[in-house]
């Protein structure tokens, strides 16, 4: 059963939250979620039905925030919840069916609503925030000096619906609608939100520049909070992975023992078990054994500050004792011009001293020698074209539309596509981190991207499984002068086979993932137009090399 409650704000805004309610006699504890899109849906296409949790002793009240829903009041993103999430506590604590244990749960804006609150709130009992972030542009909006283009005008049009919706305005739904459904948002997106929803946090964000820290929000939880219990839910193809390894750092930072689970998940589809294990940590947390002594109290494989991850090509999960290393070693790109159209002509090398058989590292480490070898080395040189007539498109991966593991076989055969892969490992290779592929390049155009994916081309096979994709954007004066790129791709977790390949490929696009680059400033990123360039990416192949990060590491700004 369930009903809906009204709490009234200090400043007279009516937020409306539905309960759904046990059966038998309260009270209980209670689970929190706080969402924009509607109090009905609950977070169904990634939670089980609230009426599943309540039948399990919770007693779970989901609330429309403000200006979302049936809520009053307007609304202004991020920057509004702190005071309403301290609001929301206090009348909880207050309702006779509430027991006084609270949880947090939800994932993306439902999972920043659990961070944020005035400082000295009395915190939850515990929280669980899945693939979400605190930082504005970096866990939010963009990625190497570009905007998420798909992601940022989706997401945002269908706030701009939704507030449509609330207005009446059945045209702008119409509008909104049809142009997801045909597939023309990624070129009249941003129009479409500046007529709809002028004042919405998507096109704040696409109107800022990427390049100015300055211009970006980053939100910081009570320290007291990230002390607490705390499940985190990554995806390997979810965009906002880097938010919730940063929310993790920061907790251990602080003195938590936060839980963190990466799996093979995008932003929409987790894995089946994901739901026992909230219920394992919310029944852990939040409900009293001497009160349910039925309850089983061992503690589940992977709790109490441990981190899991699914590898990506054993398909199993597996602990991570220390998520502050990398595995992975040193490769370094080498080949001729022939890279972009034969495969075979763009090699991946094992520079890592400790490489006494091909792609078998314990760690990232190298000499002196090792970096400085290039040196002596005659440039090798490829140079990518980059049409934006037929742009390279975006598969698979954390950002494209078709996110989640994919076959790019057939991509990486195109003659803007050049691949750099490995001869057939010796050993196992034990990959583990953030790659980081650093690059020597220049065009002919003053702007051009650097799309790189990472992927296995697996023993006995014709498919390149693509494990990881990354992008960064040059603009201006430097990008016609041979200078040094970073392109950090999405983390990782995968463990190669003897006899499979490693294979580095580079484009000059990653379309709709991310804006065209038009080649000029005179012209803004968007879709291909008649504005756009055709650009010439030269890469100095001996000075470019892949390494990896180490999974929970410094904040990047």
């Amino acid at each position: 059963m369930h009903a809906d409650h009204s709490l009234t704000l200090e400043d007279g805004v009516d937020l409306i939250a539905r309960i759904w309610q046990p059966s038998g006699s309260g009270p209980w504890p209670a689970l929190l979620m706080r969402q924009p899109y509607g109090r009905s849906i609950a977070s169904t296409p990634t939670y089980a039905h609230p009426s599943w949790w309540a039948e399990r002793g919770f007693l779970v009240v989901v609330q429309d925030v403000r200006g979302q829903g049936s809520s009053g009041g307007c609304f202004r993103g991020f920057a509004q919840e702190a005071r309403d999430t301290t609001a929301t506590l206090s009348w909880l604590r207050s309702l006779p069916q509430c027991n006084g244990r609270i949880g947090l749960y939800g994932f993306s804006y439902q999972g920043f609503t659990q961070l944020v609150a005035e400082e000295g709130t009395p915190p939850p009992d515990c929280l669980a925030p899945a693939m979400t972030g605190l930082h504005e542009r970096d866990h939010w909006s963009c990625e190497g000096g570009a905007h998420w283009w798909h992601l940022g005008l989706g997401w945002g049009l269908q706030l701009a619906a939704l507030q449509a919706q609330r207005r009446g305005d059945a045209t702008g739904w119409d509008a909104i609608r049809c142009s997801l459904e045909d597939n023309r948002y990624c070129r009249d997106g941003l129009d479409l939100l500046r007529r709809y929803d002028p004042e919405g946090m998507a096109v704040r964000w696409l109107d800022r520049s990427p390049e100015d820290p300055d211009a970006w929000t980053c939100y910081h939880p009570p320290t007291s909070w990230l002390r607490l219990p705390m499940l985190l839910i990554g995806g390997w193809w979810d965009p906002h992975l880097r938010g919730v390894l940063d929310l993790h750092r920061l907790s251990l930072e602080a003195g938590g023992q936060p839980d963190l689970h990466i799996g093979p998940a995008t932003h929409l589809k987790w894995w089946p078990n994901a739901q026992q294990l909230h219920l394992d940590f919310f029944q852990r947390n939040l409900i009293d054994p001497s009160e349910h002594p039925s309850i089983q109290r061992e503690e589940p494989v992977g709790c109490r500050g441990s981190v899991m991850a699914w590898d990506l090509c054993e398909q199993r999960w597996q602990p991570i004792t220390d998520a502050r290393s990398s595995s992975g070693g040193l490769w370094q790109l080498s080949g001729s011009s022939l890279a972009c159209l034969d495969p075979s002509a763009g090699e991946l090398k094992a520079l890592s001293s400790a490489s006494h058989a091909l792609g078998c590292f314990a760690d990232s480490s190298v000499n002196e020698q090792d970096l400085n070898r290039s040196e002596t080395v005659v440039p090798e040189t490829v140079v990518i074209v980059h049409d934006p007539w037929r742009a390279a498109p975006a598969i698979g991966g954390h950002l494209s539309p078709t996110p989640g593991p994919c076959d790019r076989s057939e991509l990486d055969a195109r003659s803007d596509v050049a691949t750099f892969t490995t001869a057939p490992l010796s050993l196992n290779c034990q990959l583990r981190g953030r790659p980081v592929l650093s690059l020597l390049a220049a065009a002919d155009q003053l702007g051009f991207d650097l799309c790189v994916a990472l992927s296995v081309c697996p023993s006995g096979s014709d498919q390149v499984q693509q494990l990881s994709t990354g992008v960064t954007r040059v603009s201006g004066l430097k990008a016609c002068q041979a200078s040094s790129q970073r392109v950090a791709l999405q983390p990782l977790e995968a463990r190669l086979k003897p006899g499979d390949r490693l294979r580095i490929s580079i484009a000059g696009a990653c379309w709709p993932a991310i804006a065209i680059n038009p080649g000029h400033p005179d012209s803004p990123c968007g879709a291909p137009s008649s504005a756009c360039r055709v650009t010439s990416i030269e890469l100095t192949l001996n000075q470019c090399q892949l390494r990896f990060e180490p999974l929970i590491g410094s904040p990047e700004r």
